[in-house]
């Protein structure tokens, strides 16, 4: 076969379904729309609203970080549709990578669960970082204080030599994750409920204390400040994707998963809004460039009691997304090693929980030794690039099956195609034109690398290679 057929082989979604509802080598289908829903919630809101949120407002945005929050939720939510309509038609687990083999074929396949990779993998790095932020802050509450060896990623400059608390989370989420998907999910929902009463006990209590002059100016880095910001918090966002890897283990994935999706990323955003309204609004915002600026607002004002419920939501809301970000990188390296793309340990599911046991503790393994070793701030970046590119091809893809499958049976529809995936790309683009260079220059030695190991091993691993030479 020429390269250029090989590169551009796809799978059709017929083949994916098929593959899907295979009784070998399947995983269990446990989930409901209310599950979705808490898994999204639990991805969404954690890091970004209890550690992101100070740092955006301080450095790029001021006031406006509601308006930071609004341009991404924009961009999110004209990707959330494309990704409902690729969820409800292809239930199969993937997210973008899967969509990307029916859509363009194997090589952009590949190139977008490389991506993927850096944006589950990294941002669960990420996550477990400001874990450790929050944990060391309850910590030190009760008079208890770690080596600083021990405290953070290294630093000749600072001393610390290793995370300690981040990866000792990470252990914990891995031996969760490896009991099974119904296990993980009720973990979950019960720790999204704390969370969410607690950001409402931040609301409740932090209306009082604001102050309207701390809003003024509004805008004091002036639109360009906004757009930084847009694409800093957009980290705040990522999670809803995730929803989308977990559609082979949904029950009726047709009608749960549009709904799962839509539902999640719209509670978020409101909660996201009215934080930073009454964050701004309590402390000026040069004082929030700090790890933990919900909870330190409370204490500016003096509710110490309630900064201390504050740290501990924090850090159970922090715990759901590194949750939800591992098991979407597992459910992601089974997709791809059961196309022959990754090594078959990858999709070795266990005959008893029904979960990929194999892969779970390996991403535990990697996710550890990134969390451990690197700083917070590059990790949040990179992934924000490799999710922001997920979403455009996400989006082009809804485009491109229209015209290649029309006669797919859609469960949801995105309206107004083309328009809605061209509004997704624009918003994206802007958002990943808003980055630091450095951060784009790192995305592409990423996939440069990504390239490599596809035509060193992936290329000639593929299933769809192999079922070619026996035709």
């Amino acid at each position: 076969m020429p390269l250029s057929r090989q590169l551009l082989r796809k799978k059709l979604p017929s083949q994916l379904l098929e593959q899907s509802e295979s009784k070998t080598g399947g995983l269990k289908k446990s989930l409901g729309a209310f599950d979705l829903t808490m898994l999204g919630i639990g991805a969404i809101v954690g890091t970004g609203i209890f550690v992101l949120t100070g740092v955006a407002a301080a450095v790029h945005a001021g006031p406006a970080l509601v308006l930071s929050f609004v341009l991404s939720a924009l961009a999110c939510f004209f990707a959330a549709l494309c990704y409902a309509e690729f969820a409800s038609t292809v239930p199969v687990s993937g997210s973008a990578y899967t969509y990307s083999y029916a859509a363009f074929g194997e090589l952009v396949a590949w190139m977008i669960g490389w991506d993927l990779i850096l944006e589950y993998g990294v941002a669960a790095a990420a996550v477990a970082s400001g874990w450790s932020g929050y944990a060391q802050g309850l910590l030190s509450g009760f008079g208890i204080s770690l080596p600083l060896a021990l405290t953070s990623a290294f630093d000749a400059t600072k001393g610390t030599v290793i995370d300690l608390p981040a990866i000792l989370i990470i252990v914990v989420i891995t031996a969760l994750l490896m009991k099974g998907t119904k296990e993980s999910a009720r973990f979950n929902t019960a720790m999204v409920i704390v969370k969410l009463a607690v950001i409402l006990l931040f609301l409740v209590v932090g209306i009082g204390y604001v102050k309207p002059e701390n809003w003024s100016p509004f805008m004091p880095f002036g639109f360009s400040g906004v757009a930084t910001g847009a694409a800093t918090v957009f980290f705040a966002f990522i999670g809803f994707d995730a929803v989308s890897t977990a559609a082979e283990e949904v029950r009726n994935p047709q009608r749960n998963m549009p709904i799962g999706i839509m539902t999640s990323l719209l509670i978020c955003t409101v909660l996201y809004i009215a934080v930073s309204f009454t964050l701004t609004g309590i402390v000026p915002y040069e004082m929030l460039n700090v790890k933990n600026p919900v909870a330190f607002a409370l204490s500016y004002v003096h509710q110490d009691w309630a900064a201390g419920f504050i740290s501990l939501g924090a850090i159970i809301g922090i715990t759901t997304v590194l949750l939800v970000m591992m098991y979407g990188q597992t459910r992601l390296f089974f997709a791809m090693s059961r196309d022959g793309l990754l090594p078959p340990v990858f999709s070795h599911v266990h005959r008893e929980t029904q979960v990929p046991r194999k892969s779970t503790l390996i991403v535990g393994i990697l996710v550890a030794i990134f969390s451990g070793l690197l700083p917070l701030s590059k990790l949040a970046e990179l992934t924000n690039i490799g999710t922001l590119f997920a979403f455009i091809l996400v989006s082009i893809g809804v485009v491109v099956l229209r015209n290649t499958n029309p006669h797919l049976n859609r469960a949801f529809q995105v309206p107004l195609v083309p328009l809605v995936p061209i509004l997704a790309v624009l918003f994206c683009g802007y958002l990943v034109y808003s980055l630091p260079l450095v951060t784009k220059l790192g995305f592409i030695g990423w996939l440069v690398v990504g390239a490599i190991v596809y035509f060193l091993y992936g290329r000639r691993h593929s299933h769809l290679e192999k079922s070619s030479e026996n035709q």
